[in-house]
């Protein structure tokens, strides 16, 4: 009897955790997975391509994702601000591509709110006609790379940039509190010994 108890005693947490693990191993319909590119992954376009747009199963209430580009060189190709098209495609302008394999990646939020990072290659060679602007970008106006469109300031983004301005700011001013009221306790000794 006492084995019977101690049976039933351990199966109902371990039924609990098996339903958790089952619950958990289910695949997260949250997450925003890329459904195509222009240029593709493994694609092969003109140099010089000046447009990339990237269609996800679903943007986080269209908000766009990050684009960043690195060049054969290993260089940042400039990209300007994402303009979400609907809530599955996003299009940017980007400098002329160089000749060579470029690497793009692409950071959004998903709608479980978690952010997602993936990358892909592709080619861009020389002597081939440049892509053209895909339709669903086409009637857009796209930011210029390099406009000043993006939300950065000096490489931050700009609620990290102003919350390391408003720091600083908060430690000069504090500095200069302390640097004050240290000169005046070291001066008012020497004031009350002279009278």
């Amino acid at each position: 009897m006492r084995r019977l108890r101690l049976l039933t005693a351990t199966a109902g947490p371990v039924a609990c955790t098996g339903v958790l693990l089952l619950l958990g191993s289910s695949p997260a319909y949250a997450h925003t997975a890329l459904k195509n590119a222009a240029p593709a992954p493994g694609a092969t376009v003109g140099a010089g391509t000046t447009v990339v747009r990237l269609t996800f199963d679903n943007l986080t209430s269209g908000i766009a994702p990050e684009i960043r580009m690195v060049g054969p060189d290993g260089k940042e190709i400039v990209v300007g601000k994402p303009v979400v098209t609907d809530r599955t495609t996003a299009c940017a302008a980007v400098s002329p591509l160089p000749a060579g394999v470029i690497t793009l990646t692409y950071s959004i939020t998903a709608g479980d709110g978690d952010a997602q990072t993936n990358a892909y290659q592709f080619e861009a060679a020389d002597g081939t006609e440049p892509a053209g602007t895909p339709s669903a970008c086409a009637s857009l106006s796209l930011p210029a790379p390099g406009t000043g469109d993006s939300d950065t300031v000096l490489g931050l983004g700009r609620t990290t940039a102003t919350a390391a301005l408003a720091g600083a700011v908060a430690v000069v001013a504090g500095g200069g509190f302390l640097a004050a009221r240290t000169v005046r306790r070291r001066g008012a000794p020497e004031g009350s010994g002279a009278g």
